[in-house]
């Protein structure tokens, strides 16, 4: 039997100044949340797009209605961390699937598309890791082939290091893995995809 393919998604529910704060802080939260809207649509199409099986964590409330829907729902670690709570939601998928290919995402790449998802998931038949590296030195996505929590412990996050700190983790552990491509994550005005301005930014009638 072939080893299921699951992916996490971390998400925030789009409330007023509890998103994207760093951008928030450059155009404004209601601005901001519309961009984060707008992301969790890209997002949830790119998983349809997909097609797999999808667990959704929230990093707060998990709402009775979303975009979600035909999606399992879990709340997230409550640990600030961020490492740690993307390994508690490593565990228990790995618990309830042992011999599972798992693969975790965010809500914050525009430039993300089924196909990167198809890939980071094939390269895992091969391999026991993979990364996507993105622009500001994190990563985008991040998957593993079996149990591997070492690789959340003593990273820096929301910093430029943290791949370069995950990829010479796994190289001083002689893990096996597959870097993607470099993506964008979009945490300041400058990284807004064209077009994406005149809607956060509507014109306004001049009197």
């Amino acid at each position: 039997m072939d080893a299921p393919d699951i992916l996490l998604v971390f998400v925030r529910h789009p409330q007023l100044g509890r998103v994207k704060t760093r951008l928030a802080a450059e155009i404004g939260p209601e601005a901001a949340l519309r961009v984060y809207e707008r992301l969790l649509a890209h997002t949830q199409a790119t998983v349809r797009g997909w097609g797999g099986r999808a667990v959704i964590f929230y990093a707060d409330l998990v709402p009775d209605t979303d975009g979600w829907d035909g999606f399992p729902k879990k709340p997230q670690h409550p640990a600030a961390d961020l490492g740690l709570r993307m390994q508690s939601a490593f565990e228990l998928i790995f618990q309830e699937n042992p011999s599972a290919r798992v693969v975790i995402i965010g809500s914050d790449c525009p430039a993300l598309r089924p196909a990167h998802l198809r890939q980071a998931f094939a390269e895992l038949s091969c391999h026991q890791a993979v990364i996507g590296p993105a622009a500001d030195g994190g990563y985008y996505l991040l998957g593993l082939q079996q149990p591997d929590m070492l690789t959340f412990m003593g990273k820096h996050w929301s910093s430029s290091e943290v791949f370069a700190q995950t990829v010479a983790d796994w190289q001083r552990r002689n893990r096996s893995y597959f870097v993607g491509p470099v993506l964008t994550d979009l945490d300041r005005a400058a990284d807004l995809p064209p077009g994406w301005l005149p809607q956060v930014f509507p014109e306004k009638n001049e009197d």
